[in-house]
């Protein structure tokens, strides 16, 4: 089983350099306790060490981090 990701932004972006926001944006961040699932590949490793200051890290197996088939929510 691949490795993955559990990343969620702790801390707001404001006030941060536009680099460091551009990179929460790559990673799909946007608010304040959102948490995403990315792969556990060198790429995202290193965006995640450029702003370890705003992000908790926790590594899951990629089964784990699968979301529920028809979980709903809404798309904007």
């Amino acid at each position: 089983m691949a490795k993955a990701l559990k990343i969620t932004l702790r801390r707001s972006r404001i006030g941060w350099t536009p680099a460091h926001r551009e990179i929460l944006r790559g990673l799909g961040l946007r608010r304040i306790g959102q948490t995403v699932i990315r792969p556990d590949r060198p790429e995202t490793r290193g965006m995640v060490k450029k702003v370890d200051y705003l992000v908790d890290v926790e590594e899951v197996a990629s089964g784990e981090a699968a979301p529920a088939a028809g979980a709903g929510g809404t798309s904007r």
